[in-house]
């Protein structure tokens, strides 16, 4: 079978992770990553067996070598990389979120299904192996039906005020994979959502009209509610955590630790603090997500995380920050209305 042909754009960060990733996959090949500033990426890419870098990504559109895509790029530029890639015919995996703007989003949606390519959205938590067994167990009816799920995510660090400017704020930034996770695990929609947050590590977050630390409350279609808590800062590490109780018990999934060696001596109990960031605790999801892309590509089945996971979270995501600015729970119907309002005048 013909190896999948992969074109990569953006080197960054994350288009790195998933290029030292697919590398080391059977029946596929890189056959090119594009970057604004290609020079950086050249003696990288080389190392690693891409044979080549553009400062354009077009021209990975153009290349008939290239059966599907991976948008590493910043948001920014996801809605138009993803028009023209559907229109070229390429299969899209897409980093989160699909963009800043519900309407952009709608409209990258909308131009995937009329081109009928997969879209795949890089919601890498639903991948993490403990996550996945958490669900998993839900479906199986370990636990009943769901009442209650609880989210834990906290940042090791605050991000420079820099990237807040253009991140699209905590909601979108941040919490966005804590809505699709609240999604995953209830197995129903939000329909409503009441946050609160301020600013209690950063000043300089504050001043770029954002906040580091937020409470959300949610409402589920099926009669589930949800919490979410926030933190841009936790000082012992990066703290990912779920708990989801049922009417027959309860399930958590706690952090990973790069081991779990426990010391005890006189001083207390002692051991490691979690793995430090989301590359290192999301190392195996990461495979798993282009793992299962490819084989959406290769047509055995369907993407896992689709363009409709995306916008739902970004409804969420900006039904939070009316809420926070309002001081009121928020409809998810609330925000499609006032959605269609805009389109109509």
């Amino acid at each position: 079978m013909k190896p999948i042909g992969i074109g990569i754009i953006g080197a960054g960060r994350i288009g790195r992770l998933h290029a030292e990733n697919l590398v080391r996959m059977s029946g596929v090949r890189i056959v090119a990553i594009s970057d604004l500033f290609p020079d950086p990426a050249r003696e990288w890419a080389a190392g690693i067996g891409i044979p080549k870098v553009s400062g354009d990504y077009r021209e990975l559109l153009r290349d008939a070598e290239i059966d599907a895509l991976l948008i590493c790029s910043p948001t920014g530029t996801h809605v138009d990389i993803i028009t023209e890639a559907a229109e070229a015919g390429k299969a899209i995996f897409c980093e989160k979120p699909v963009s800043l703007e519900l309407e952009r989003t709608y409209a990258a949606i909308e131009a995937a299904d009329r081109a009928g390519v997969p879209l795949q959205i890089g919601f890498n938590r639903r991948f993490d192996p403990n996550f996945r067994q958490v669900k998993a167990y839900i479906e199986d009816g370990r636990i009943g039906d769901v009442h209650a799920v609880k989210i834990t995510s906290r940042d090791p660090n605050p991000p420079t005020p820099e990237y807040v400017k253009t991140s699209g704020g905590l909601f979108l930034d941040m919490a966005i994979h804590d809505f699709d996770m609240a999604r995953y695990l209830s197995g129903s929609e939000i329909t409503e959502v009441y946050a609160m947050g301020g600013v209690l590590i950063d000043p300089a977050i504050g001043e770029m009209g954002d906040i580091d630390t937020a409470m959300i409350s949610l409402k589920f279609a099926n009669g589930a509610f949800g919490t979410i808590d926030n933190s841009r800062k936790a000082c012992y590490g990066y703290d990912q955590r779920v708990e989801v109780f049922g009417a027959d018990g309860c399930l958590t999934a706690d952090n990973e630790y790069p081991n779990n060696v426990r010391v005890f001596d006189g001083t207390g109990i002692h051991g490691e603090k979690p793995k430090y960031f989301f590359l290192e605790r999301y190392s195996a999801s990461y495979v798993r997500e282009i793992e299962d892309f490819l084989a959406a590509v290769r047509g055995e089945g369907s993407v896992p995380v689709q363009g409709r996971d995306g916008l739902q979270a970004e409804l969420a995501a900006r039904a939070a920050g009316i809420s926070l600015r309002e001081g009121r729970p928020v409809k998810i119907s609330e925000v499609i209305d006032s959605l269609k309002e805009a389109s109509a005048t």
